[in-house]
């Protein structure tokens, strides 16, 4: 008898445990910047894991930015363009909070990404548009509270740091 109640045992623990459900997490980001790694304040966010209805491994990362960084993004719009940062940089930079995403979600962004990357003319804009808008869009995508206060706009950490506190839900700690 103690042998079958083991069986069944195995047998109950298997039928619970089931296969894993996939998930993609969204990581948001900023890079403090400095005139020594030739790198301006930024802010953007990787996506990775896996979809859950066809199980396609996502590791990807977005952020937005001028096309060429001159004198002229002081001016008004200039070109823009869609980036990605090496895994590498990413190690190196704050990671301010994560959320779990559905595929529909992903999907959401996805679409949101390609519109920023193929608007026509000039469309980034230092003031109404760069990365600190583009990672904002991706965050009311999920539902949370943004506002781009004009005293952040070029500060993408204290920025993160502020929707970070509009969104208590998060349980994410301010980052120094």
């Amino acid at each position: 008898m103690p042998r079958f109640i083991a069986k069944l045992v195995i047998l109950f623990a298997l039928l619970w445990s089931g296969p894993a459900l996939a998930d993609v997490q969204i990581h948001f980001h900023s890079v403090n910047g400095s005139v020594l790694i030739g790198r301006y304040p930024h802010t953007f966010f990787v996506l990775d894991g896996e979809l859950e209805e066809t199980g396609e491994v996502i590791n990807e990362n977005y952020g937005f930015s001028a096309r060429k960084v001159t004198t002229a993004i002081l001016s008004g719009p200039v070109e823009h363009m869609v980036l990605a940062e090496k895994p590498k940089f990413i190690k190196k930079t704050n990671r301010h909070f994560t959320l779990t995403i559905t595929d529909d979600q992903y999907r959401k962004i996805k679409a949101e990404v390609q519109a920023w990357q193929n608007a026509p003319g000039k469309y980034y804009d230092l003031e109404n548009r760069n990365c600190i808008h583009f990672v904002g869009k991706m965050a009311q995508i999920l539902g949370l509270k943004v506002e781009y206060p004009d005293n952040m706009l070029r500060r993408p950490k204290k920025w993160l740091n502020h929707v970070t506190g509009l969104n208590p839900q998060l349980k994410a700690k301010q980052i120094k």
